[in-house]
């Protein structure tokens, strides 16, 4: 008879519980994802310097310079 009781009472725990976890009665808001703020008349990609025509022109300019032999 012990037995019996420990094995209803063990199942109704378990109904519960099985009842519990998926009534879906806590549902957990999906975080918003906010879109990119692109402001008009920036350029969408930053470049850096090694992109810069103007800055790789000066560059070879220099040295183009530094390795003439003085006096040329």
């Amino acid at each position: 008879m012990l037995f019996l009781i420990a094995f209803v009472g063990a199942a109704i725990i378990a109904l519960v519980l099985w009842k519990a976890m998926n009534s879906g009665a806590v549902e957990f808001p999906q975080p918003q994802r906010q879109r990119p703020v692109v402001r008009p008349g920036r350029p969408a990609r930053v470049s850096g310097p090694d992109d810069d025509p103007d800055f790789l022109r000066q560059l070879d300019e220099k040295v183009r310079r530094r390795d003439e032999p003085p006096g040329s």
